[in-house]
């Protein structure tokens, strides 16, 4: 079932099934045994006030499709051709509503993931294909920095390794801003590419891959962490940085001493950014183990988002001979897009599309 049929043939029954909710708040309310219990009737008004947009919004659009099928029959019974008019107007003024009242509906049903106001470390890294892989991982970054910049997000650069050729073996980016995981959480995965490389002298189509991880910036709050199990630890950093790395203690280790998870940063010069990646890095291993109960290191979470990087684990095709970019989890024409549109940050209407098609599941559910 698409999408959009199953929105016509389930939004009744749903709605239904929230107004009889409502009510019931509503007679709860007044309900002298809850009205006597502060903490009840907090608990009782809060979830009431929390349907009220709902149910309000419902009531329009209920009302809005009785006028539409009235309309209809009155097309399918009358003969006058003055009263057949009026009907097709009132259908041709009423549907557009409709609609618009079907997309707010269809927000404000949609469970809420508490996670999509996150901030977000961002990786490219150039996977099957060598130096054009690296040539690719270059054209996601690209890419991804005109949409972060079209949205008026903080960009951050935390490490990079050149590929020699040009692109990027890997970059590292902290990305900050409203709603940034929410909308970049679907882009986790296996990117494949199919092009004539620079480095190919004889024309013929090769097809590599990179890999994207976005991994929200979470918080010991956030899943309830007490700061004194953590173990910290700081060390000096090696690789890229020159002099400053490796004579300050920049590099930064967390250790979870209850679960033995570690978790280390030694992307940035700076600790106290170190401090901040590595504690996400813990935050999200811990967070993986709560739900799949076992322990899991940042390696190991990484590549549950993005696979290792082999070309037949992909979730996006970019094809430049057919200027067409393929996204494998949707279905039908609206997987494809124009890859010169895509390639120049336009990627809002895939995320559009694969978060229509999230909220559809989240809806079944």
């Amino acid at each position: 079932m698409d999408y959009l049929t199953f929105i016509e043939t389930n939004m009744l029954d749903k709605l239904k099934a929230i107004r009889e909710k409502y009510l019931y708040l509503e007679e709860q309310l007044g309900d002298p045994a809850t009205v006597a219990d502060p903490d009840k009737s907090k608990k009782v008004n809060k979830e009431y006030k929390k349907l009220q947009p709902l149910v309000q919004t419902a009531d329009k659009y209920e009302k809005v499709l009785t006028g539409i099928s009235g309309a209809k029959a009155m097309l399918a019974s009358e003969t006058d051709p003055e009263m057949r008019d009026m009907a097709r107007e009132e259908i041709l003024a009423l549907e557009p509503e409709l609609e618009i009242l079907e997309a707010e509906l269809v927000v404000l049903l949609t469970p809420k993931d508490p996670e999509d106001e996150k901030d977000v470390i961002f990786e490219i890294r150039s996977g099957t294909g060598g130096d054009e892989a690296a040539l690719f991982a270059g054209d996601l970054y690209r890419m991804y920095t005109k949409y972060f910049s079209d949205h008026g997000w903080e960009v951050e650069l935390l490490d990079e390794t050149p590929g020699t050729v040009g692109g990027f073996a890997k970059i590292v980016l902290d990305v900050s801003g409203e709603n940034v995981y929410g909308k970049l959480k679907f882009e986790s995965g296996a990117h494949r590419v199919q092009r004539v490389p620079e480095t190919e002298a004889k024309g013929r189509v090769h097809t590599s891959a990179a890999t994207v991880a976005v991994l929200p910036k979470l918080e010991p709050e956030d899943i309830n962490i007490r700061k004194e199990d953590i173990r910290t630890d700081v060390f000096r950093a090696s690789g890229a940085g020159g002099q400053h790395v490796n004579r300050t203690e920049s590099g930064v280790r967390f250790t979870h001493l209850p679960t033995g998870a570690v978790a280390e940063s030694t992307e940035s010069r700076s600790q106290h950014k170190n401090r901040e990646i590595a504690m996400g890095r813990l935050v999200q291993q811990i967070r993986e183990a709560q739900l799949q109960k076992e322990a899991s290191a940042l390696a190991s979470a990484r590549r549950s988002l993005v696979g290792s990087g082999d070309r037949s684990e992909k979730i996006r095709t970019y094809n430049w001979p057919q200027n067409r970019v393929t996204d494998h989890r949707l279905e039908g024409e609206n997987k494809n897009f124009n890859l010169d549109k895509v390639v120049e940050g336009d990627i809002e209407p895939i995320i559009e599309a694969l978060t229509i098609a999230d909220n559809a599941a989240k809806l079944q559910e």
